[in-house]
């Protein structure tokens, strides 16, 4: 028996495929599900069963499609309500495949209907549990995301669910969760590659925690939703589209001087630094060879709104469209390939100057009523801030941006990588920013490094 680990690291879930006798059994899988179907081709297996732990809030499923395409059973948590056909998956259930045995148990915290899936052999030996937002490596699935009015019940269920799989289910049993490596769906940072349930009791604050005192911490510790999550829950209860990873239509220099000067949402796929050298005035700066790419394009992008991608090759555009389908995003205005010297249409490029903490302190130094501004979010903000500096998250700039005061501010994040967004978006106000270029908790290159770190900064 074998599992393979499909990771999906632009959203921090993984997906599986379980082998054996011939047989494949799928949990979680994304949308793009020509890589489930290569290694399904690889091991040399029939997928006869997909399953899903819940209707998920981060990501439109590829489970639909795939079942259909291969033939298999595709089984949803049972008191989800869905608009297609499914095997329900019920607490005791047991669901077959080859010499595997998938037994359900139900599991709510994430949503209520929750399901996670205990393997074991035909002999009756449990081999792995896969628990999607259950019981992640240290932490939980938030209880937050299916509205707030059921924050509270939802957080308590969380608990009681995974002290259940540590109490039915062997010390030794691998834990295989959906969600916990940089996904906005887990409740607090996960740590650890692998973990079993025994590992579990020992660091997880439902087995460590009462009730109670468990309750209070996940709560207090919620975070900012992602704009996009909203959509997603629908859409698998809908059932998604099948996914089309075509290249988007080609626009001209001509064209897509006119969407910028439209103010069309235009995304320059390219690094911060290169970005920030020379840029078409009006493209926003999405790097997409940082993991967060699909995440806050999904957060800023006003769903719907008409988007267009700037890449240097056919191949990065590709990549950017496949992340984006994994979260709805199927309708692009099109996409310019390219250097901006290539695309610029008579139009002169724009940039803004790049540095870092150091040289942040300098200039405050010089002018101390030099604007800056913090784009991280609340949680990040609590742990303190460059003195004076303006807190406004990322994701609410856009709509913020009129609280900016006049001049040239220097924008700063906990990486550079919405810093570079901020930037961009101040810089198609007619601003030119300063990219603070690197990570405010830095030992060596931060804030505190450069002596800007200030505890009090709440603003």
């Amino acid at each position: 028996m074998q599992i393979d680990i499909i990771e999906t690291t632009g959203l921090g879930d993984r997906s599986y495929l379980v082998s054996a006798g011939g047989a494949g059994v799928v949990i979680d899988p994304q949308r793009d599900i020509d890589r489930v179907l290569a290694l399904a081709e690889k091991r040399a297996v029939h997928i006869a069963l997909v399953l899903e732990t819940h209707l998920h809030n981060d990501y439109l499923t590829g489970g639909l499609e795939l079942a259909a395409t291969v033939g298999a059973d595709y089984a949803v948590p049972a008191g989800d309500t869905v608009a297609y056909e499914r095997v329900p998956a019920a607490d005791g259930d047991l669901l077959e495949a080859g010499p595997m045995r998938l037994r359900v148990l139900h599991t709510p915290g994430h949503t209520h209907h929750h399901v996670s899936y205990v393997l074991a052999d035909a002999d009756g030996d449990v081999r792995a549990v896969f628990t999607g937002g259950s019981m992640l490596y240290g932490s939980t699935g938030r209880t937050d995301l299916v509205g707030p009015e059921h924050t509270d019940e939802l957080t308590h269920a969380q608990y009681h669910s995974v002290r259940r799989l540590a109490q039915e289910l062997p010390p030794g049993t691998p834990v295989f969760p959906t969600h916990g490596f940089g996904s906005f769906c887990s409740a607090t940072p996960t740590s650890g590659d692998s973990s079993t349930v025994g590992d579990q009791v020992s660091v997880n604050p439902a087995l460590t925690q009462d009730e109670q005192a468990f309750v209070d911490q996940l709560i207090a510790g919620l975070t900012a939703i992602p704009a996009w999550y909203s959509h997603m829950g629908p859409g698998n209860a809908a059932g998604p589209a099948p996914v089309d990873l075509s290249t988007p239509r080609l626009v001209d220099p001509e064209e897509l001087a006119g969407r910028l000067a439209a103010g069309e949402w235009v995304i320059d796929l390219r690094s911060r630094t290169a970005f920030a050298a020379g840029h078409l005035p009006g493209a926003l700066n999405f790097e997409l060879a940082i993991a967060n790419f699909v995440t806050y394009v999904g957060w800023l992008v006003p769903w719907g709104a008409p988007l267009t991608l700037i890449g240097e090759s056919e191949e990065q555009v590709a990549d950017a469209r496949r992340e984006l389908v994994r979260i709805g995003i199927d309708r692009l205005a099109g996409a310019a390939v390219g250097s901006p010297e290539q695309l610029t249409a008579g139009l002169e490029l724009n940039s803004h100057p790049v540095s870092d903490f150091a040289g942040l302190a300098v200039a405050m130094a010089t002018d101390p009523s030099l604007v800056v501004i913090d784009a991280r979010r609340a949680d990040e903000r609590s742990g303190g801030g460059v003195r004076g500096s303006l807190h406004i998250p990322i994701h609410e700039l856009a709509d913020r941006i009129d609280e900016v005061p006049a001049g040239d501010p220097w924008v700063y994040c906990g990486s550079g990588y919405r810093a570079s967004i901020a930037a961009s978006l101040l810089a198609r106000t007619g601003r030119r920013p300063v990219l603070v270029n690197g990570g405010y908790g830095d030992p060596d290159s931060g804030a505190a490094a450069a002596g800007l770190h200030d505890d009090s900064a709440t603003r």
